[in-house]
């Protein structure tokens, strides 16, 4: 019986000595969470897209409640969850240049050479994994739709001429479009942002046109009319250097002899690459 006893005060003893270990352990190693974290996750707008930089709006709201990025940061919530998630904090809602996906290609069906006929899966990387795809010009746009397709936003629309349309108001510049083109064509891009060159082409001259009839030759005519330094002819192709966009001109565009640099207006927003009616897909 004694025996008994002392076994049942051992056990006894040992379960107390566990709860104690197990109550420090939880004070010293437990970590802090801030509970406004959960707070300001639940006010943001919940897409998980990346457009801030982080990679899901509770990342996001981590660091806006430690001070390291601003609410006004969040392209999808817009102003109002901005204002929203600020006076949560009782911190400035901050502001940021709003980026816009723009695709940098104009070769549509109407003005570039199609040289086979695809007959596969439709998506613009598996026609790209067969021999480039189905167009002369190897750099520019298949009209496949996987950008549309990925985009969760409906801010991309097919066109006639098989050319995606974005719709400047309704981009997030999740960036979802940015990685899914095997082409490399779509950039984020300021909304500020005039001036940009439709166009990925390597090739110069005569030969770039032979393929597309709107492709940059590498000609350097925009170079020499823009302020110094504004654009400079790399690889046979016109780019802009995104430092020196104060000096941006429309003057730019006035004798590229294919179109390739357009200027954006303030008020378009939509893709300059619109040139025929938008059909539903």
């Amino acid at each position: 019986m004694n025996e008994l006893l002392q076994g049942i005060a051992f056990l006894g003893g040992l379960s107390l000595v566990l709860a104690i270990v197990l109550v420090v352990a939880n004070r010293k190693l437990s970590v802090y969470e801030d509970p406004r974290i959960e707070q300001v996750t639940d006010l943001l707008p919940g897409a998980n897209c990346g457009a801030c930089g982080m990679p899901g709006c509770r990342a996001f709201a981590e660091q806006v409640v430690a001070g390291k990025l601003q609410p006004g940061q969040c392209p999808v919530g817009g102003p109002e969850t901005a204002i929203t998630v600020a006076d949560f904090l009782g911190i400035d809602a901050g502001s940021t240049e709003r980026y816009v996906a723009r695709l940098l290609c104009a070769g549509g069906c109407d003005v570039a050479v199609q040289i086979a006929e695809y007959d596969g899966y439709p998506s613009c990387r598996a026609a790209a994994a067969v021999t480039g795809g189905f167009k002369g010009c190897v750099f520019g746009c298949l009209g496949l739709a996987d950008c549309e397709d990925v985009c969760d936003f409906d801010a991309i629309t097919m066109m006639e001429n098989g050319l995606p349309l974005v719709d400047a108001g309704a981009c997030t510049a999740c960036g979802d479009c940015v990685r899914i083109c095997p082409k490399g064509l779509f950039e984020l891009i300021p909304i500020s942002q005039h001036l940009i060159v439709q166009c990925k082409s390597l090739l110069a001259g005569d030969e770039a046109t032979e393929l597309c009839a709107v492709a940059c030759t590498g000609c350097g005519i925009c170079a020499a009319d823009a302020p110094e330094g504004l654009i400079e002819i790399i690889n046979n192709l016109a780019v802009i250097d995104p430092d020196k966009r104060q000096l941006e001109t429309e003057i730019a565009t006035y004798r590229c002899p294919t179109g390739a640099i357009t200027w954006i207006d303030k008020q378009q927003f939509a893709d300059v690459t619109a040139r025929t009616q938008t059909v539903a897909r």
